[in-house]
C-alpha cells in the first residue's frame, strides 16, 4: 500500500539548505556577455557556396508558398463567384 504525503505540509527539496546569494547587478550583466561571446565563438560561418545555396533554397521555398497562396486565391475567387453568382472579371 502507498502512503501518501502528511496533508497541510508542504516541505521545499532544499528546506534545510542555505539560499545560494544572488550576484549584484554588474555582475550579472557581465556573465551574460561573457556567455554572449561564448557562443558567437561556436558560430560558423558558412562558405560563398553554402551561403548560395541556402539563399537559393529560401527563394524557392518562397516562390513555392507564393504560387500555393496565389493558386488558393484563385480557386476561392472561383468558389465564391459560384455560390455567390458574381462574374469574375
Amino acid at each position: 500500500m502507498v502512503q501518501d504525503e502528511p496533508k497541510g505540509e508542504v516541505v521545499a527539496a532544499n528546506a534545510g539548505a542555505p539560499r545560494e546569494k544572488k550576484p549584484n547587478v554588474f555582475a550579472r550583466i557581465a556573465l551574460f556577455i561573457r556567455q554572449v561571446f561564448a557562443e558567437l565563438r561556436k558560430v560558423v560561418t558558412p562558405t560563398r557556396q553554402e551561403l548560395l545555396k541556402y539563399t537559393g533554397v529560401v527563394l524557392g521555398f518562397v516562390v513555392v508558398m507564393m504560387a500555393i497562396v496565389y493558386g488558393l486565391d484563385l480557386f476561392f475567387v472561383w468558389l465564391t463567384a459560384q455560390i455567390f453568382g458574381v462574374p469574375t472579371a
